[in-house]
């Protein structure tokens, strides 16, 4: 493990009240939680942790709450929402934390499926959800809690059930709830976002949870409690591990961030040594960084990449396992510490020692990008129902635009059309029924689909391709993966985000959106003027830049997967607006449907290909140009 804590049990018998009373016990005085009040921190340390949420347990108790419950909260990442969900888990019953972007009919499917009597809410704009469906006689939901009481109304209020804790605690009903949970027992029901269909909830046991914790702590090299910026949704698996589960685990502290846009900033303070992002956050990051390169003087500039080479270099020797040279190792020294370092500080980023990303291919250009800052994103890859991580690069083993290979324990194998299958005791027993039971998604031999496809290297690092269902299959039969070529037209910094369509047809077609970040520093840098986002899309030397991007793009691609035809568009893409989930995963179908005229548009007139005398008659035509 990173701390060398004395485990309470073996992995595979370990809960989470359990280390919770390790915590208090052995580390009492380290600062388990803080959140932001006014200009500062407030902090608690670990013996506080228990002891608030032991009269939160009493509160929920005194409730009503009863062991096996599911109980929902929608609140942001704020105390209350960390505090009531290791208070339900101490009592026996199950947390199920929902997205506060899901849709109202995402939100009434959820409160009907978990059949929770209870949901746990933040304010007014979360109540406004919620109350019609305590009038539905579909959803089985009689009480509301609400963290902000002068937002209540006539609900009960997370301070009042607080109080009614304190006045009824009793320290030995307490113990006795908490010592009474077993590791095959129900720990979260976490509910996935919902890229198709209706969300599916996900059981994860206290077994399925600790063994990942372990796992993931064996395979990262952090200094003694580090410090977590806690920023993703809790309904996200992945801040669940990273949030609450593992800083348990470590004894380490959390930082709540409650405002996922105030993550820069917290970043600028705070100097981690460790911070995970999803793809769309490192590119958002990496976007931002290049604008303000943009502005720099030329010599300048170039100084800094020289200094992205000297370190890419660097990077480049230890991916292959080789001895980085002494002379690559001085020189790389002063450049970080001369260049590269002051930059980063500015960022907040000089102290990393550890960056991962997940749920998704991860652009390599991104990933080399940070690699010539000395940053090496230890990509990985899991879904929900493996209980997060199923393979993942290490400081001891890694290959960049990979996400590396297997946790300890878990068998991988590949089915004849490439999808990845997985077993193993961090995977999911099944998608919880609406009656309580569970629906295996296993096969007999115990194999999960996970629905992704991909290929395993020789030395046993696994490399996504694409979501088995997204694959498009163009109307000659030929297999197209939209995130090959989405992630290789966005690596020009220009282009912010991608969607590809083509299924059925017989050539591709292409949504670019412009990156407003970066748009408007690439204009000034050229002496246009930038004004309006959708004037500086329709400025000629924006529309050049734009077509030699796809058609650099297409030069890497084979004939069917290039982009014939696209349409440029300002708007970003989010989860307020319905195109990415809440863990910023592309809504291909929303965004089909949404932009459905302009897609269709991009196939009305037929595509004639200008002659090429050299051109193979029997391959795909291969010139690109907007609409």
């Amino acid at each position: 493990m990173t701390m060398k804590l004395r485990l309470p049990g073996r992995p595979e018998e370990l809960t989470i009240p359990a280390l919770l009373a390790r915590n208090a016990a052995e580390h009492g005085d380290l600062p388990a939680l803080s959140w932001r009040e006014g200009d500062g921190w407030t902090t608690l340390d670990w013996t506080e942790v228990r002891r608030k949420v032991a009269v939160l347990a009493s509160g929920y108790a005194a409730l009503g709450i009863e062991r096996g419950e599911h109980v929902l909260i929608m609140m942001g990442n704020r105390p209350e929402h960390w505090l009531t969900d290791l208070a339900l888990v101490h009592l026996g019953a199950v947390p199920v934390t929902v997205y506060g972007t899901s849709a109202p009919e995402q939100t009434a499917h959820i409160a009907r499926h978990s059949r929770a009597r209870v949901a746990v809410l933040e304010g007014a704009g979360e109540l406004a959800r919620w109350e019609p469906l305590l009038a539905d006689e579909r959803v089985p939901l009689e009480r509301l809690v609400v963290a902000e009481a002068a937002e209540a109304g006539p609900h009960r209020t997370y301070g009042s059930l607080h109080a009614s804790g304190a006045r009824t605690h009793r320290p030995e009903d307490f113990e006795k709830a908490w010592r009474e949970t077993r590791p095959e027992d129900p720990l979260t029901v976490v509910y996935t976002s919902g890229t198709t269909g209706d969300p599916k909830g996900v059981r994860l046991t206290h077994r399925n949870i600790m063994l990942q914790a372990v796992r993931i702590d064996g395979r990262t090299d952090l200094p003694e409690h580090a410090e977590h910026i806690c920023y993703l949704p809790f309904a996200h698996i992945a801040e669940r591990i990273l949030g609450i589960y593992l800083p348990l685990l470590r004894a380490a502290h959390v930082r709540l961030v409650a405002d996922p846009a105030a993550v820069g900033a917290a970043v600028r303070e705070l100097h981690p040594v460790q911070f995970f992002g999803v793809p769309r956050v490192w590119e958002k990051l990496a976007a931002s960084v290049r604008a303000v390169l943009a502005q720099l003087p030329a010599a300048q500039r170039e100084s800094i990449e020289a200094a992205n080479d000297l370190a890419r270099a660097r990077a480049g020797h230890r991916e292959r396992g080789e001895r980085i040279p002494a002379a690559l190792e001085a020189s790389y020294a002063r450049a970080k510490e001369q260049v590269l370092d002051p930059l980063l500080g500015l960022a907040g980023l000089d102290r990393l020692v550890w960056t991962a990303s997940a749920t998704a291919p991860m652009p390599i250009d991104v990933v080399r990008f940070w690699a010539g800052w000395g940053i090496t994103i230890m990509d990985a890859w899991g879904l929900t129902e493996t209980s997060g991580v199923c393979t993942i690069n290490s400081p001891d083993g890694f290959r960049l635009g990979s996400v590396g290979r297997p946790i300890e324990g878990l068998e991988l194998r590949l089915a004849e059309d490439g999808e990845i299958l997985t077993r193993g005791a961090t995977v999911f027993a099944g998608y919880l029924r609406p009656d309580g039971s569970v629906e295996s998604a296993h096969d007999a031999e115990g194999w999960f689909p996970t629905g992704d496809v991909g290929r395993l290297d020789e030395d046993g690092f696994l490399w996504l391709t694409d979501r088995k269902k997204e694959l498009i299959i163009t109307s000659n039969g030929k297999n197209v993966s939209p995130a090959l070529v989405e992630n290789t037209v966005k690596e020009h910094p220009l282009i912010g985000q991608a969607l590809v369509h083509g299924d059925g047809r017989s050539y591709l077609v292409a949504l670019l959106v412009l990156d407003g970040e970066v748009a408007p520093a690439w204009a000034a840098a050229r002496g246009i003027e930038a004004g309006p986002l959708d004037r500086l899309a329709e400025h000629p030397a924006v529309r050049a830049e734009i077509a030699a991007a796809v058609d650099a793009a297409n030069a890497r691609l084979n004939r069917t997967e290039q982009i014939k035809r696209y349409r440029l568009l300002t708007e970003e893409w989010g989860p307020a607006t319905g195109e990415l989930t809440p863990s910023l995963k592309l809504r291909r179908r929303v965004v089909r449907e949404k932009y459905g005229a302009l897609i269709d548009a991009l196939y009305d007139d037929p595509y004639e290909e200008p002659h090429d005398p050299y051109a193979d008659p029997h391959e795909e035509p291969r010139r690109t140009g907007p609409e």
